[in-house]
């Protein structure tokens, strides 16, 4: 089985030069210096104060934060990043003209440029190459970091991968137009072009949320490389087809764009408010950078936001027939945050029994299970793959 032969990352500090948006939409601050820190602060409509980070789930559905830190000295991000490598899959189709941004046309600068030929996707792998692989797919907004409790306890008896989709973390950001639109066709191409060149036989799957239609149209079309295929908190009846208000934002003219440079709504918020997250402050650091170093980030945000919305009900539909056919022989198991604030339970449980997969709920997490309940369900994974876990 081949590993993924690629070049190390060494970590370049990110360019200081940013704007950073307050949910208001008032520019906070703009600096050049070698430090940069930063106190901000959104408060809702009605002129309640949100709730921080760490606040319990009783607090409602809102977000603040206080005490933010940003600088190029030793970063959590710093340290993700150190873990990963860079692979190359899917080649880049267009002109190969340089990428302008969307609202004025401006070319966008160096670090907002995807690559000429073949996207680089960031990935973290950890375990036995000789071993059984198992690929761990973020979800929507998500990053490979969500799992990074998850593979240290799959790496013991299994060769386990995270990625980062393109467009998140730190994979390649094309604008669209330039090479990819983030179109959920494209999506299962792209996830074809990454599974391909891992050069896996055989291998089991686990997917969270709005990127599971996408997963499952890909596997019903290689259901001969797949040894099991896990959902957490997949979308699958008719109501969940509807991005959540705190989402579908992303897709709106101008305010969407707006919003999706402000990492507190793009990053912060996206996380908190679909579960009763309690993070950290390094944790939120990992996931804004990305928002902080370049407004790719949150262009490819609008533009997968759109996608979503104009074809993600066609595509749960054909995941639902797709996981009720009788040609479907691939071991299947949901994984289910009873907490999830954006997916409700009605109807999971019904699917559940009449597709005859089974099901695993996981009490306390949220919609993202992984980064609520990581060591629990890095067990439930591994249990389930070596058929050991008892429903």
């Amino acid at each position: 089985m081949a590993s993924i032969l690629l070049h190390s990352l060494a970590p370049s500090p990110p360019s200081l030069r940013h704007t950073f948006l307050k949910s208001n939409h008032h520019i906070l601050q703009q600096t050049t210096k070698r430090s940069i820190s930063f106190t901000c602060q959104s408060v809702s409509d009605d002129g309640d104060d949100g709730y921080l980070l760490d606040a319990p789930v009783s607090a409602g559905d809102g977000f603040s934060f206080s005490g933010g830190k940003y600088s190029d000295g030793p970063n959590p991000a710093d340290e993700w990043f150190k873990q990963g490598k860079y692979m190359k899959a899917h080649p880049v189709y267009g002109t190969g003209e340089k990428a302008k941004d969307p609202i004025f046309g401006l070319a966008m600068g160096g670090s907002s440029q995807a690559s000429t030929d073949v996207f680089r996707w960031f990935c973290v792998e950890s375990g036995n190459v000789d071993k059984p692989s198992v690929i761990l797919i973020h979800g929507f907004p998500s990053q490979a970091y969500s799992y990074r409790k998850v593979l240290p306890l799959l790496s013991k008896d299994y060769h386990a991968i995270a990625f980062d989709w393109l467009g998140f973390g730190y994979s390649d950001k094309p604008q669209p137009k330039y090479g990819f639109d983030y179109t959920l066709d494209e999506f299962v191409s792209a996830l074809e072009s990454v599974i391909d060149e891992l050069g896996v036989n055989k291998v089991s799957l686990v997917v969270q949320g709005y990127f599971a239609p996408i997963v499952v149209k890909y596997a019903s079309n290689h259901q001969e490389k797949l040894n099991d295929l896990i959902l957490l908190n997949p979308p699958l009846t008719a109501k969940h087809a509807n991005l959540p208000s705190t989402l579908s934002i992303f897709s709106n003219f101008l305010l969407g764009e707006i919003f999706s440079q402000d990492p507190l709504r793009a990053s912060d918020k996206a996380l908190t408010s679909c579960g009763p997250y309690k993070m950290k402050e390094d944790d939120a650091m990992v996931y804004r950078r990305p928002y902080l170093t370049s407004g790719s980030s949150g262009f490819a945000l609008n533009a997968i936001t759109r996608a979503m919305k104009k074809d993600l009900k066609k595509y749960v539909e054909e995941m639902r027939k797709i996981l009720m056919n009788d040609d479907w022989k691939v071991k299947t198991s949901i994984c289910w945050g009873q907490r999830d604030r954006w997916l409700d339970f009605d109807g999971v449980e019904d699917f559940c029994k009449a597709s005859k997969h089974r099901l695993v709920e996981i009490p306390m997490a949220g919609h993202h299970v992984q980064e609520d309940s990581g060591e629990e369900l890095g067990s439930i994974i591994a249990g389930v793959i070596s058929r050991k876990v008892r429903i």
